[in-house]
């Protein structure tokens, strides 16, 4: 199988943005973008995707994280997409759910070259620490535009917002884990009827 590695740089007036992946890494992950409670939620995308994950991003912090979060998200949705390439021979679907403690989350996705997603979430709190819940939003559908996904994220129960939280981006990247792997009876075909992903 051919490197599925990527380096992609963004950079408008509001972010500069670049994120170096390796899908088939051990979740080796290095952050620095300002946002610590984002960068703890992208750690757990790497360690339970099996994921190496690099990202550095200066943004308009002094404003508020919305920008940042975001361009992070469609970043790391068009490193995906390079990284991927054709996506021959993946498993395309991949599903998780995770628990911590009174929290459950769901989430579905599938490498389909459609954006499009479904957040069935809300959080007890406006804020978790200095991040705006909100801001999770944005990240997953800058994602989910760039990477050409069809994402379903559902908070199934929970009380503590860190607790939701966590639970969502785990079980992200088993969900990703699992799209993303070879399919040994797949071969070189690609999981589509279409001839096009």
């Amino acid at each position: 199988m051919a490197e599925r590695k990527a380096t992609v740089n963004r950079e408008t007036l509001e972010t500069q943005v670049t994120v170096k992946i390796d899908l088939d890494g051990s979740g080796k992950s290095q952050f620095d973008t300002g946002l610590p409670f984002l960068e703890h939620m992208l750690d757990q995308v790497a360690r339970h995707g099996l994921i190496d994950l690099e990202i550095e991003a200066k943004g308009d912090l002094h404003i508020d994280g919305h920008h940042t979060a975001e361009d992070i998200g469609i970043t790391l949705g068009q490193a995906f997409a390079q990284a991927l390439g054709n996506k021959k021979g993946i498993y395309r679907y991949g599903h998780a759910y995770v628990p911590l403690d009174e929290a459950l989350s769901r989430v579905v996705i599938d490498f389909s070259g459609r954006p499009g997603m479904e957040y069935g979430v809300s959080f007890p709190r406006a804020s978790i620490g200095d991040f705006e819940t909100d801001l999770f939003h944005e990240f997953f559908q800058g994602f989910v535009n760039h990477a050409l996904v069809t994402l379903h994220i559902d908070s199934l129960c929970g009380v503590n917002s860190h607790h939701i939280a966590e639970t969502i981006f785990k079980a992200f990247g088993r969900a990703v884990r699992m799209a993303i792997e070879s399919d040994s009876r797949m071969g070189d075909q690609l999981p589509s009827t279409k001839g096009s992903l």
